[in-house]
């Protein structure tokens, strides 16, 4: 992911001290529905981004619980 597209970054509230051993996720900001996604402990490795539709899927997998 470019340096140069903007992502409206959020940390779950249910990880320890807000950070932790989590991820952060967020839309990109250029209008394509597509979110990225990064290690909160280390923000500058990779970033993932996915689809706008292929993040959809994952949360309604999540929420019915497809994946525990």
């Amino acid at each position: 992911m470019s340096e140069s597209m903007p992502v409206a970054w959020h940390i779950s509230t249910k990880s320890p001290d807000n950070g932790g051993n989590c991820v952060e996720a967020g839309p990109v900001l250029d209008g394509s529905g597509r979110v990225a996604v990064r290690d909160s402990k280390d923000r500058a490795a990779a970033t993932l981004v996915y689809p706008a539709d292929g993040w959809t899927a994952f949360v309604l997998g999540v929420k019915v619980g497809e994946f525990g």
